[in-house]
């Protein structure tokens, strides 16, 4: 309930459009302690899960460059090995705070969750944690091609600040227009690190 004795709707309740409205589009400059945030927040997680379930976890998105503009959003992917209990994870993580957002299943384990996010807005500490299965990723490769090529890392900067205030409050639409930059840079990024992240090539 808020202030003004109306009730206020769980975030689970909300559609699409309400979330967008409440959780805009926000650009900062870069914050040198994003690094700290996903160490920090590493560690609780393998506190939480057990450690053979684990194959890799990394700090992936913009907040993982330096010097990138980026939403204040520490982006965490997690890989798993196949023989992981997913059910008893998710399990754990809901008991944590974190908020499944989106699930998948088939043809691969594709699940989404968030933490920093309340009725009234985001928190100071926003998170994602992107979990899989073990695979050779594109953000892996896109992150990688970022820190390695400043220019690149600029000009994306640069395309995400002309984005901004059009997308403010809209995720899918944004994430759209800057889709063709990402997936010409990953190209890139594959053939200047050959496999550098399938482990079983």
């Amino acid at each position: 309930m808020d202030y003004g004795g109306n009730m206020k709707k769980d975030l689970s309740e909300m559609s699409k459009e309400e979330l967008w409205r409440l959780f805009p589009i926000i650009l900062k400059e870069h914050n040198p302690q994003y690094k700290e945030w996903y160490e920090s927040e590493k560690n609780s997680l393998l506190q939480l899960i057990k450690k053979e379930d684990i194959y890799r976890i990394n700090h992936i998105g913009s907040t993982a460059v330096s010097g990138l503009m980026a939403k204040p959003t520490v982006d965490i992917l997690l890989e798993l090995n196949q023989c992981c209990d997913y059910f008893q994870l998710i399990k754990r993580l809901k008991e944590n705070h974190w908020i499944l957002m989106s699930e998948e299943y088939e043809p691969g384990l594709w699940l989404v969750f968030n933490k920093g996010y309340t009725a009234e807005g985001f928190e100071e500490k926003v998170f994602h944690l992107h979990v899989r299965y073990l695979g050779d990723w594109n953000e892996l490769y896109f992150r990688d091609y970022l820190i390695d090529h400043p220019e690149v890392s600029k000009a994306y900067g640069l395309l995400k600040m002309s984005l901004w205030k059009k997308y403010e409050f809209n995720r899918d639409a944004y994430t759209q227009a800057k889709s063709e930059f990402i997936n010409s840079y990953t190209k890139k990024a594959r053939l200047e690190y050959p496999r550098r992240y399938d482990v079983y090539s």
